[in-house]
């Protein structure tokens, strides 16, 4: 919804513009009536506004509540009380790093240089930095709380994070979530598009890998070992997620194709504010 109504007025521009029959009056479905009166800008201005306080709490919700689902449980490797911020940061991490690996080459092929400037990119490696070390944290007080605990379910869950048969995942984990993003502290690697293009990358892959980790470690060795088993993805499970991957860009790509990459009436009411200034 908050993505929604920020486009109204755009959608309403495109329908004006537009040169079809059919997509005036797909726009114009879209634009839902909208012709910019005083009115409509109250209303519109309004309605932004409440849905971004709404968004902003619900980031902070959804995470927790989501990361509750696993805390909840008695599995040694779900039952912590670090989930819930650690979720939500790694939420915002893991969003940062993929907004930056699809932004910087979008910038690049469309010449978006003098809307997406080097000072954002800047800002959002800091971000993706900050959350990254509270991610790092949580992975290490997550060992810690497993030794220091004397529960021997939960020593034996992070022993054989570290030495069974998936130690593998979870040292390629603390290298893409733990260790790379601390090259996000040199401001030559923030500064170099290419650098924080392959950081953003390999945060993507740790942030899976992290899942992964949660996920198939923490149940393949449960309380009975009647149930123990390892897992190893089949080709439908790859081709389900490559297919997930294929639907992200078709939707992106149709989006860029057909909507507004930069919000227009928001560069309409930014720049003659910043010419004023100059």
């Amino acid at each position: 919804m908050f993505w929604f109504v920020g486009l109204i007025p755009d959608f309403a521009t495109l329908r004006d513009r537009a040169n079809s029959k059919a997509f005036r009056l797909i726009y114009g479905l879209l634009a839902m009536g909208w012709r910019g009166s005083a009115r409509h800008w109250h209303r519109y201005e309004m309605a932004y506004l409440l849905l971004a306080g709404l968004a902003t709490p619900l980031v902070l919700s959804v995470h927790t509540i989501v990361s509750f689902d696993f805390a909840v449980g008695i599995i040694p490797g779900w039952h912590a009380t670090i989930f819930p911020p650690y979720f939500v940061a790694g939420a915002i991490y893991a969003g940062f790093a993929m907004v930056l690996l699809l932004t910087i080459p979008l910038r690049k092929i469309y010449g978006l240089e003098s809307f997406i400037t080097m000072r954002h990119m800047n800002n959002m490696a800091k971000v993706m930095l900050a959350t990254g070390l509270i991610v790092f944290y949580g992975y290490l007080i997550e060992a810690f709380f497993g030794w220091y605990s004397g529960n021997h379910y939960e020593r034996f869950m992070i022993w054989n994070r570290m030495h069974g048969p998936y130690a593998p995942y979870y040292w390629a984990l603390i290298f893409c979530n733990g260790l790379t993003p601390q090259l996000l502290w040199f401001k030559k690697i923030r500064a170099n598009l290419v650098l924080l293009w392959i950081i953003s990358v390999i945060v993507s892959i740790g942030m899976w890998l992290e899942r992964f980790v949660i996920v198939v470690t923490s149940l393949h060795r449960d309380f009975l070992p009647s149930s123990w088993g390892m897992y190893q993805p089949s080709q439908w499970d790859w081709a389900m997620y490559v297919g997930t991957i294929g639907f992200f860009f078709a939707l992106l790509f149709l989006f860029i194709r057909f909507l507004p990459m930069i919000s227009i009436f928001e560069m309409r009411t930014i720049l003659p504010a910043a010419e004023v200034e100059e």
